[in-house]
């Protein structure tokens, strides 16, 4: 069976409604127990599309590396994040819209229409848009940001596995492996934990009710 690779009709449609400036969006690390939530919006600009772009998920790592620095190189691209904090204080899905937000008003070229990968449109968006469940395996443009958001997290986590060893962030990215589950309940909960999701929650809970 070949799988579907993502085209241009999303965009095609959208320029033939009046739209300009296109960007697709996608983010990455709603599931991990650790680290920043990073978005990226993405705009392919004309005769400047770099081949073999797909769903991040569908590629190899070394693939992705390569295509990031293609797409840095020949598109208008955007990175934003959402920290802990924020994660923590209004949810990982509002968490994830503010930094697709904030990926698209960093653009330089203000864009008119945005790709959303997923079901829902973030609020205060800065441009009209549409949301396209599974988009990072559907239009180029968001597969182009799913790339980008994935080796830049990745990238992020390794750094913070340096910095706080023994979890494996550099292998895991922050997502709840055994290993990852092990090192929360026998190293304990860091700053870049995310203490609104239940198995950091529940750690944090049951410390404070054995030193009562």
């Amino acid at each position: 069976m070949t799988q579907n690779v993502p085209d241009d009709s999303f965009e095609a449609a959208a320029r033939h409604r009046g739209a300009f400036c296109i960007a697709g969006v996608d983010e990455v690390g709603r599931g991990p127990l650790a680290g920043p939530v990073t978005a990226c919006a993405v705009r392919l600009l004309p005769g400047r599309v770099p081949p073999g772009l797909n769903d991040s998920k569908a590629l190899t790592a070394r693939r992705r590396e390569g295509l990031f620095d293609v797409i840095m190189d020949m598109a208008e691209v955007s990175i934003a994040h959402a920290s802990v904090v924020e994660i923590d204080e209004m949810n990982i899905l509002r968490a994830s819209h503010l930094a697709m937000v904030r990926a698209l008003q960093g653009l330089p070229t203000p864009p008119d229409y945005a790709l959303i990968d997923g079901n829902l449109m973030p609020r205060d968006m800065p441009c009209a848009g549409e949301p396209i469940v599974k988009g990072d395996g559907l239009s180029i443009s968001i597969a182009a940001a799913s790339i980008v958001a994935k080796v830049t997290r990745d990238r992020i986590m390794v750094v913070l596995a340096q910095q706080h060893p023994g979890y494996g962030w550099d292998r895991n990215a922050g997502y709840p492996t055994k290993e990852h589950q092990l090192a929360l309940l026998n190293l304990g909960v860091t700053a870049h934990h995310r203490r609104s999701f239940k198995p950091v929650h529940n750690i944090l809970y049951q410390d404070k009710s054995i030193s009562r």
